[in-house]
């Protein structure tokens, strides 16, 4: 592009009225080489404009006073060009290894998801605000544990590197209580007690869903000041799990003096549990309106939970005009039936092995 635009000078200047009036446009070749090219493709683009510059003053009689200072300029546009090139090179360097940094960061705190977990087919999607770091205050985790399948969406106050430490304490601390308690509201107790003496501030907490599937047919919620869950049935309807008694978010019990409670639902096969943070929920459009996630997930639910995401995440995406103000995450688990489990099973590579042998 800056060589053609350097050209349509040549061949204005060459066919139209000369002198003077086009050669100082020559300079926009190597400035805007800049913007797409390395130092040395802004030296090679300058110095074809001045060699061109230079040319067509010389045959149409430009004063050399006058082609002096164009010729200057455009020396000088080309050395300041070169120097933009040369510190936007080194700045997307740096971007990138920011990137890999963070990527790396983003796998070692949000653990990737298998899509099965124990009896459940499970899809995540999360998205940071901070497009280009790509992780936030925004968490989650799902781990099988001797006592069932255990879970967590949260979401840290505030921004940043403070919200992105905070989260990591919450994970690790859920990991490893959700192994050793067998009492969901003894995990959620256990990463209370860390918060209150690890966070920096009074001002800070942790709001979040911990929901555990202890045994078939029952689902255990702990809702500590979250967006309430929303509960699939396999008939395809959407029901919101408002906590029975509202508790305070994580890292605020000592003020208020309330504790969580434990809500025992069933959950059958068929059923579907999304867990989400506010960012989907408060995500608006340009006419200030939020987003409908229960519409949403009525639309958009099906067998794969994969799909689902992948349909919601999308129409959000469209609804705040393609980039979301804040971090947002979904998690979704189905419990297939039985029949759907045995016939994945008789589909599988492993099983098609055994039935050969």
């Amino acid at each position: 592009m800056p060589v053609l635009i350097v050209c349509a000078v040549v061949l204005v200047d060459a066919f139209g009225v000369g002198g003077m009036i086009w050669l100082p446009l020559l300079a926009v070749g190597p400035a805007l080489a800049a913007t797409t090219n390395g130092p040395r493709g802004v030296l090679c683009v300058g110095v074809l404009a001045a060699v061109l510059g230079a040319t067509l003053g010389t045959r149409e009689g430009v004063p050399d006073s006058e082609l002096a200072a164009v010729l200057t300029a455009l020396v000088a546009v080309t050395l300041a060009s070169g120097l933009a090139s040369a510190l936007r090179g080194r700045r997307e360097r740096v971007l990138a290894a920011v990137r890999s940094v963070a990527e790396a960061a983003q796998h070692a705190l949000l653990k990737p998801v298998p899509e099965t977990v124990g009896p459940f087919r499970v899809a995540v999607r999360y998205s940071a605000a901070a497009a280009e770091a790509r992780i936030g205050g925004d968490l989650y985790a799902l781990i099988p544990t001797p006592y069932g399948v255990r879970m967590i969406v949260g979401d840290v106050r505030g921004k940043g590197l403070p919200a992105v430490g905070t989260a990591a304490l919450v994970l690790g601390i859920f990991r490893e209580a959700a192994y050793d308690e067998p009492d969901l509201l003894a995990v959620v107790g256990r990463i209370e007690r860390s918060l209150a003496r690890n966070l920096a501030s009074d001002d800070d907490f942790v709001t979040a869903v911990v929901a555990g599937y202890p045994r078939e047919g029952h689902l255990e919620v702990v809702n500590c000041g979250h967006a309430p869950p929303l509960l699939v049935r396999a008939s395809g309807s959407v029901v919101a799990v408002d906590p029975t008694h509202p508790a305070p978010p994580l890292g605020l019990r000592a003020l208020s003096g309330e504790v969580p409670s434990l809500q025992v639902l069933p959950f059958a096969d068929g059923d579907q549990l999304l867990l989400y943070t506010d960012g989907v929920t408060e995500a608006r459009d340009h006419g200030r309106a939020f987003y409908p996630l229960a519409e949403g997930l009525e639309r958009h639910v099906c067998d794969e939970p994969a799909r689902t995401l992948t349909g919601l995440h999308d129409e959000l995406l469209a609804h705040v005009g393609g980039r979301l103000h804040d971090d947002a995450a979904l998690l979704l688990l189905r419990k297939p039936a039985m029949s759907e489990a045995v016939s994945a099973g008789s589909r599988s590579p492993a099983a098609r092995s055994s039935a050969l042998m």
